[in-house]
This record gives C-alpha cells, structure tokens and sequence, in this order.
C-alpha cells in the first residue's frame, strides 16, 4: 500500500505547482539611459541574382529565355514550334546574341510556322509593349508577331514585319490585351517561302518604369531600406559585371553560375543603379573574389565612380551615363570561407586575396568603404588581424530554419545576432591589431530560410510566426548597436523574400510588414530596458529629434500578456498611438492577389499606464509622446 500513497502525494504536489503563477513580466525603461544609436543601415535589403527575385519578380520582362539560350523545344526551353518541327533548326553561324539563334525555314511547310511561348498572364484592356530582332529573306516575309489571350479568330492582336533583310534589325511590338488569361501566348509565326532568324524578343506591361514592375517599385519605397547590396550571394563569385554593360540585346545569356536556370544580363550595374534612383536607396555592391581578380574589381569600382576621362568612365558614357554613379559600399566576396563558393580557397591565401583586392579597389578611389567577407571563429580572427587596415566593416550571415514550440521558433533570430555581436566584442579585446579601430559588423544576410517553394527557386512563404521573428531580431539590433552597423535582409522579393509576387500582383509577406513598420516608427537612439520582461521581448528608442519614445513589445506566446511598465528618465502623455501586427493563428500568411491575413493595425489615444496588456502573437510599437 506504501507506494500508491507515494504516488498519490507526488501527484498532489505537481498538480498544485502547475496551478501557481508565473511572476508577471516587469519591464523597467529608463528612457535617460540612451545608448550608441542605430544606424539607419541597419534596415538594408540584399537581391541576388537568384529564381525569382529580379527576373519574374523586380523585373517587368514577361517572356523566360527570351535570347534563346537553350535550343528551342528542347529541355528547358519555353519556346514551342508551331507548324512543322523540322522547320525550326539553331543557327550557329548568324547568331545576334548567345551560341546560336533559331532559323525558321518556311519551304515546304503548307502553313504558318515559326514560334511561340504560352504561359503569359494577360490582364484586359492592358498594354503591352516591347520589341523583336529579325533577320531573313525577301520571300520569308510577311512575319506575323501576335497576342493570343483565347481561343477565338478574334482573340489576338497582330504586328505584321513587312520588310526586313539579312541583317538583323529590331522592330517595336505592341499589343492591347482583350481579356485577361494566365496562359496568353505571343506567337512569331510567316506563311512564307523563305527563312528568317530571331535574334531575341522582349514583352513588358507598357506600364513598366525602367524596366521594373510599377507594383513592386511601390512595396520597395513603402519598404524604405536605406541600402540594397547586390549582385550576390553565391552568385558574384562566377559572375563577369561587363556581360550587363551596353545594349541589353546584346548582353550574352549565361548559364547561372551558382544557381539553377538561366542569367539574361538584362539587370546590371545601370539597371541596379536606376533601381536604387527610382526607390530612394543606396548601393552596395559586391566584386568577384571566387573566380575574379583584383584587376576587374578595381575596373568594376572606376566603372562606377570614375570621372568620364578615366578608361572606364569613358565606357560608362558610351553606355548613356556620363556622371559617376558614386557607390559608396562595397564588399569583397562572399562567402569564401566555404567549399561551396565559386573559388573557394584556403583561409591564409584569401586574407592575402582580400588585401590585393582592396588595394587596388582603393587605388581607384580612395574613398569607398569595404566590408570583408566574415564567419565567428578562425576566420575572423585572421581576417581581422591581417586586414584591419583593408576594411571599413566585417560582414557575417545567418539563416535559422523552423524550430518546435513559437517561442524557441522566435528566439532564434535574437540570439543568433547577439551570439555575433559577442564573438567581435571579444575580437576587440584579444586582437591586438584592432587596437584605436572600430570595424562594426555588416550582418548582410540574415533571414529564417524553411519550407517549400512556392514562389520559384528558394521561394518560401513566411508567417506570423517568423514575423515575429524578426521584430524580436531589430529589438536585438538596438541592444547591439555598439556592434552591428548594418544588416540587409536576405532577399527582398520571392527568394526568402519579404515580399512576393505572382505574374500580375505583388505583396508584402509577414516579415517585410515587420521592416516596414519598424524602419518607419521605431526609434533611432535606444535606452536600457531592465526587470524580468521574459517571455515577452521589450525594446525601446527615442526619436532622433526626442519628441517621442517608441516602445515595442514582441508577445512570442499563444497567450494574452500582462506587462507591469515602470519609465523613468522623462515624462510621457498618457495616451500614445499604437501600431501592431497580430493574429491568432502562427502560421498566418499573406499572398499575393488575395485580402492580407496579416496587416498593421494603427490605434490613436491608447492609454499607457504601468500596466500593459499584450494580445497573443504580436509586436506592439507604441509612440509615446514627451508631456
């Protein structure tokens, strides 16, 4: 009998404490107690030349493969022939861009024949506009180049090529959709007796600004990032920058060399630096240092910022920019510290490759900062004592994938930033080379990086759990504001991106509401937050212009918080205006064309006293007003 009473006592106990409460969150806010403020850059964005973050998403191009890099109907190609298959032969010898162009033989084929991609999404009574590179025979005319959006005789708009010859001239296109689809076709077709090439062939909304989607340029400037680094990723180390100079028609085709699928070279450095222009933001740029050498960097950085007399900067004229473009960041590499990198090389011989690099980079302009490829650990250390004087900023990178319970899911981000921030405050003090220096942290990827693709290659969807996520990440950006200069968040559209889109619609996902607020509410010089706030996350900053406090509260749990808030160091109006992001359901997410599940709710006249209450899965960013 003795052991069930045992048992029986010890199931007393638990069940009791079970029934005690946790202490209530506290969170002390000593507004007097500022510490070193946030740069701006910590906000910063990263695209990569990568599935679909610039072509199929920043991009307006609607045709894929549109230089014909793979041999049409064959394995990748989205190209189909339409009439007789041996009429479309790759021609070798005449090609205008790339190994080879498609040559339509019209002899004996009874019929229209030529080519055509399916898989457009059309929308009524919209414009479409571009241009095609055509060269034949007299007897090969006329060419018909159509819109088909149905079925129908009448459900298409033509273009008819009447008179061209056997060089290769370009001609405009345009078209009115009459009704939408998601599988329009443009068709390139003759019923003539000769034969004719296609050079390559361009179709965009005519609404397009530059080049790039008007609905994704208007996330991009709610967005706000004060810097965006480009081109990569894994992708600059195989990456030649002069394939993207001069008439994109003529920029060769490439094969990615890190990634899957195809590089046009329609987006380079002009189109780079037109976006940047167009969103309000500046450029980072990263050089080869895989299979690059310094002599190309150093051109690559006189490309950019040289005066026109200088060799490069009289090549940028001649491509329609005479004004330096001035581009302050740049980084050498990416990722050299490991095997899967383009180039990678033993650590001793890339310390040495760095300080080459940089010297000759500064060699052609001596003001430009550079941020060296970093990695916590054996890396840095070496990197930092043998290029202290070859380097403005460290970068590192991390991705945390899905994690069981939200709370641990959204934990991960904070510590691993604050994990780095530690590892450079102990550099300081046990690398003698980095005496009298303040190298800062270029934290220029960090994201959560899980689940399926849904949106192209490394596509995933992101939810109000990884949101969470994040906001706790920027809370821990203020606390290490001593360390962390800058932080770009990898990527921006589609690819692990903050915002997504579809052929015709784009939005923002739960994470890129998170920067979005944040950039433009909270504050900028952040003060001590004290007591036992767990499980809740609390940061707090003034305005720069110190009119306000802004204080955010991240509640990672599925439950209902209650915060006791003490503020000291100033006085505060009662009421504050509150904006969140929320929900009930942590797998929440937004997508695109569809009503947002996830929104920021604004509410004017919130009471502040010295209790707060928290609803389950939110970030809370009050503004808090000096009386």
């Amino acid at each position: 009998m003795r052991a069930p009473i045992l048992g029986f006592t010890l199931a007393l106990t638990l069940t009791a404490s079970a029934y005690q409460k946790s202490p209530a969150p506290t969170a002390i806010v000593d507004a007097g107690a500022k510490r070193t403020p946030m740069s701006k850059y910590i906000y910063g964005q990263f695209i990569e030349h990568l599935g679909r973050c610039i072509y199929g998403g920043i991009w307006a191009e609607m045709l894929e493969d549109r230089k014909f890099f793979f041999p049409v109907a064959e394995g990748e190609s989205p190209w189909t022939i339409i009439g007789q298959p041996r009429s479309v032969a790759m021609n070798t010898a005449k090609p205008f861009v790339g190994a080879h162009a498609p040559e339509i033989d019209l002899a004996g084929t009874g019929g229209p024949s030529g080519l055509g991609q399916a898989g457009l999404a059309l929308l009524p009574n919209t414009r479409y506009t571009g241009r095609i590179v055509i060269a034949g025979d007299g007897a090969a005319g006329p060419i018909d180049v159509s819109l088909v959006w149905g079925a129908g005789a009448s459900d298409r708009q033509t273009v008819t090529l009447k008179s061209f010859d056997d060089r290769y001239r370009t001609f405009p296109i345009a078209f009115t959709a009459g009704a939408a689809t998601q599988d329009g076709r443009l068709e390139i077709t003759s019923r003539g007796k000769g034969t004719f090439r296609v050079g390559t062939v361009s179709l965009m909304p005519a609404n397009n600004v530059e080049g790039f989607r008007p609905d994704v340029l208007a996330l991009l400037r709610e967005l706000n990032a004060p810097v965006y680094r480009w081109p990569g990723g894994n992708f600059v180390s195989g990456y030649n920058w002069r394939d993207g100079l001069g008439n994109p028609d003529r920029r060769p085709p490439r094969k990615n060399p890190a990634w899957k699928g195809v590089e046009h070279n329609d987006v380079g450095i002009h189109e780079f630096m037109a976006l940047c222009r167009l969103i309000g933001t500046e450029p980072y740029i990263a050089v080869n240092s895989g299979l690059g050498d310094a002599g190309a960097a150093a051109d690559e950085v006189e490309y950019v910022n040289g005066g026109a007399s200088t060799p490069m900067g009289r090549l940028r004229a001649q491509n329609g920019r005479a004004e330096p473009f001035m581009c302050r960041w740049w980084s050498i590499g990416n990722e050299m510290y490991g095997d899967w990198q383009i180039g990678h090389m033993p650590l001793a011989d890339f310390v040495k490759k760095h300080a080459t690099f940089a010297a000759a980079m500064r060699a052609k302009d001596p003001a430009i900062e550079l941020i060296g490829v970093g990695k916590v650990g054996a890396w840095d250390e070496a990197m930092l004592a043998g290029n202290a004087a070859n380097m403005s900023l460290i970068s590192e990178h991390f991705y945390v994938q899905e994690a069981p319970g939200l709370a641990a899911h959204v934990a991960q981000v904070p510590r691993e930033i604050r994990r780095i921030a530690e590892a450079h405050r102990r550099y300081r003090q046990t690398i003698p080379e980095l005496a009298g220096k303040d190298i800062r942290v270029a934290l220029d990827e960090w994201n959560y990086w899980y689940g399926p693709h849904l949106y192209g290659e490394l596509g995933t969807r992101y939810f109000l759990k990884d949101a969470l996520g994040i906001a706790a990440g920027i809370h821990e950006y203020a606390r290490q504001s001593d360390i962390v200069f800058m932080a770009n968040y990898a990527q921006t559209v589609n690819v692990i991106g903050a915002i997504k889109t579809t052929k015709t619609a784009a939005a923002f996902d739960t994470t890129g509401l998170v920067l979005k607020l944040y950039r433009a509410h909270f504050g900028q010089i952040p003060v001590a937050v004290g007591g036992a706030p767990e499980p809740l996350d609390v940061a707090a900053a003034w305005r720069e212009d110190g009119t306000a406090l802004t204080l955010s509260i991240v509640n990672p749990t599925g439950d209902t918080q209650g915060l006791a808030l003490q503020m000291t160091g100033a006085v505060f109006a009662p009421t504050a205006m509150l904006r969140r992001i929320s929900g009930t359901d942590p797998q929440a997410f937004n997508e695109p064309g569809k009503p947002p599940a996830v929104t920021i709710q604004e509410i004017a006249n919130v009471s502040v006293g010295d209790r707060i209450t928290l609803p389950p899965m939110s970030v809370s960013l009050f503004e808090l007003r000096v009386r």
